[in-house]
């Protein structure tokens, strides 16, 4: 027996493990208005404060909305509270839809991009003075890419079965080590994740608006594609920063993963030094070090803690370990009214149990170098035929369907066991809707969207055309999980908190930020 496959047998003991996953999504998506253009206007008051609402807040502009859930254990209440937030969200935008692409609709100018305002506390300008670092840094297009982000995390019984008794302090460590084995895994085939759910093939032409590519587009109207492309949200031309490919962050451990994002935020950058920190008595970014705070770290999966009151996330990893994990590399499926479906979710529990159950050797800087090089094929050529994947700098090269069919191998074995704990078939299900679409690309969202791209005459029209449709489910939708008066209820609850917050108030902005970043100076 293997490994993969004991390991598997012990924690199928216990069928809770399968019914007791915890998960969370966070949806991004773009305010536009009826011509298909970025919508200009403020954060709408009657969602409440976009700095305190638990549910409905801001990324990084005024136009980019960020809906987040709690953690449920119920894939059905999962979707249900997604579905409740967007029907609570439409019904206070007046005219104006959600984009249901990852890739910004049309935008005229960097100019109609407006920062994201979170009022006059100092925690509040920070967050907006982060952004306009960002702005300053990589232009505000490339900030106004919407994604999905999946939280996930195992049960305790998960880590019973796998690992018996232990003291708090032995499992605090053990579960930080499983959580970096599976990161490292989720490193090495993770790219199954843009193969299958790429949803951005194509992009408006205003989003290279005065930038240089060397990627080899097709054009159709005002849209530019690559025919093999499944991701270009992940791309070069999408969410990313050149900078920090220089950085040696590890996930070997907890410890080596810290002392890398610790050493990040306190290298210096000389072309983000010649940016400025304060010019002329205003504030371009909050620091010229090539990260400002840890969240600049791009990265398609963190392991996280959810921290305590003015702690920052690796202070909160250092204190209690890894927590759960972020799954930060699905785009906005434009299938689904909500961005992400159930099919995908339950993938995800295939996937994230896999590559916590399987082995994961250490991982150096060369292997590192080579998974990145199989994203980038993947994210650019993915449904290309015969496109070859190396695992390893001295791995077996072997073609993207061959490497996924060794992996569903074992998918089909969790699938098997989730299915008896949850009394269905639904996991295989997924596991043979997805193996066939392995050898049929068209299959893929990409595919499907490239198509839709192809017949309607642009992604402009596809946006317009899905964004009108899932207005009116948003709008006739009946709240199941939520109710009308929780939702006013939470709209002002976070504007009391922001009033509180601002109240409070003691130090004036510059002693604020000196006191916040002091931990650099040490």
């Amino acid at each position: 027996m293997t490994d993969f496959a004991a390991r598997l047998e012990r924690v199928a003991q216990n069928p809770e493990v399968f019914t007791s996953f915890g998960r969370g999504v966070e949806r991004e998506t773009l305010r536009y208005e009826l011509d298909g253009n970025l919508a200009t206007t403020p954060h709408p008051t009657e969602l409440g404060s976009a700095y305190a609402n638990s549910w409905i807040t801001t990324d990084f502009s005024e136009s980019l909305l960020e809906f987040i859930t709690p953690v449920s254990k119920d894939i059905g209440t999962l979707k249900a509270q997604l579905e409740d937030i967007h029907h609570f969200t439409q019904t206070k935008l007046g005219d104006e839809k959600m984009w249901p692409l990852s890739m910004p609709c049309y935008v005229g100018s960097e100019d109609d991009i407006n920062l994201a305002q979170y009022g006059t506390s100092n925690s509040g300008k920070m967050k907006t003075l982060y952004r306009e670092g960002l702005k300053r840094r990589y232009g505000s297009l490339m900030q106004i890419i919407s994604g999905v982000h999946f939280n996930f995390s195992f049960p305790e019984t998960f880590w019973d079965q796998l690992f018996g008794q232990q003291s708090e302090q032995e499992r605090q460590t053990a579960k930080s080590e499983e959580y970096f084995g599976l990161i490292r895994n989720y490193y090495r085939f993770g790219w199954l994740i843009p193969y299958f759910f790429g949803a951005s093939p194509a992009l408006c032409s205003s989003f290279i608006q005065g930038r240089d590519t060397k990627l080899p587009f097709e054009s159709i109207g005002g849209t530019l594609y690559l025919p093999y492309a499944t991701s270009l949200r992940l791309s070069d031309l999408g969410y990313t920063n050149s900078a920090q490919s220089a950085l040696k962050i590890g996930f070997n451990s907890l410890d080596e993963y810290l002392t890398g994002l610790n050493t990040a935020i306190r290298t210096p950058s000389e072309e983000f030094a010649e940016i400025g920190v304060k010019v002329d008595g205003e504030y371009r970014q909050l620091n010229s070090n090539v990260l400002q705070i840890e969240n600049e770290l791009y990265a398609p999966i963190r392991p996280k803690r959810v921290a305590k009151s003015g702690e920052k996330p690796s202070e909160a990893l250092a204190r209690g370990g890894v927590e759960y994990i972020e799954v930060r590399s699905l785009d906005v499926n434009p299938y689904s009214a909500v961005g992400i479906n159930e099919d995908q979710v339950r993938f995800l529990d295939l996937f994230l149990a896999w590559a916590a159950l399987s082995d994961s050797e250490p991982m150096d800087f060369c292997e590192q170098s080579c998974w990145r090089d199989n994203w980038n094929k993947v994210i650019v050529e993915g449904r290309k035929p015969g496109l070859e994947l190396q695992i390893g700098c001295k791995g077996e090269v072997l073609t993207l369907q061959a490497w996924a069919k060794r992996v569903f191998v074992e998918l089909v074995q969790i699938a098997e066991q989730m299915d008896q704990a949850n009394g269905n078939e639904e996991y295989q299900k997924v596991c043979f809707k997805l193996l066939s679409w392995i050898d049929n690309p068209e299959l893929t969202i990409s595919g499907q969207l490239l198509e839709d791209t192809k017949r309607l005459g642009g992604l402009g029209k596809v946006g317009c055309e899905f964004g009108k449709q899932y207005r009116e489910q948003h709008l006739t939708h009946q709240y199941r999980t939520y109710s009308e008066a929780e939702m006013e209820a939470e709209v002002v609850r976070s504007r009391e908190a922001q009033a509180a917050v601002e109240a409070a108030d003691t130090l004036s902005f510059d002693e604020f930020l000196d006191d916040y970043f002091a931990y650099l100076k040490a």
